[in-house]
């Protein structure tokens, strides 16, 4: 069956390693802060000007004061620090970041990414979601696969305004998670339950096969 939110968040926890600097996006992506492998330390970053996000807080825990880039109230481990927006954007844009998780509603087949508007919707801006592509080397996309309608949202072209291009190589839904490399979905792995057949059915751009693909270890 399909992962839930909480499900895609543990698996994308098991690709972090130790010692890295790791930025979380709004939506799925936070949730993995819940899910890091006890026997790693990892800072979680957050663009508003956040290095070590913990868990979320409980309800004794909560400070108002204390958010991420998505407005969540969050708590701080242990050598966390707090500085202003610009030095984190310094961060990102430079490079530092060693894995990124971003959320987005289309990806396609040449690893562009539409994650920040639906035309004809309101939205609240890009914020930092633009930076994070162009700064970071390795993110990884949270996304359901298809919508509600069953309409798939792995493209052979993105239909939405871009984020960025040519900059996403590894995708996990809520069905399967794949790489992209020379225009095409590889299929790694896929979701308890699901079979390939439905994961080809759900994906438009092309998905390439190659032998038995394992379940996910959740």
């Amino acid at each position: 069956m399909a992962l839930s939110r909480e499900q895609i968040a543990q698996r994308v926890a098991q690709e972090l390693k130790d010692g890295y600097y790791v930025n979380l996006g709004i939506g799925i992506p936070t949730l993995v802060a819940n899910y890091i492998p006890q026997d790693i330390e990892v800072m979680l970053q957050s663009e508003n000007g956040l290095l070590g996000m913990g868990l979320f807080p409980t309800i004794d825990e909560i400070d108002a004061d204390l958010i991420n880039a998505g407005k969540q109230t969050v708590t701080m481990v242990k050598g966390a620090s707090i500085f202003d927006s610009a030095e984190s954007f310094a961060m990102i844009r430079g490079g530092h970041v060693d894995l990124t998780v971003l959320g987005a509603f289309e990806v396609d087949a040449n690893g562009n990414i539409a994650s920040y508007m639906i035309p004809g919707k309101l939205i609240k801006g890009m914020g930092g979601a633009m930076d994070l592509v162009a700064g970071a080397e390795n993110i990884i996309v949270t996304m359901t696969h298809a919508s509600k309608h069953g309409v798939s949202k792995l493209l052979k072209n993105c239909t939405l305004p871009l984020t960025g291009r040519a900059c996403i190589k590894k995708v996990l839904t809520d069905l399967a998670f794949m790489e992209i490399k020379d225009g095409k979905f590889h299929l790694l792995e896929r979701a308890p339950g699901v079979s390939v057949e439905e994961i080809i059915k759900l994906t438009e751009g092309e998905l390439v096969v190659s032998g038995d693909i394992p379940e996910m270890k959740l």
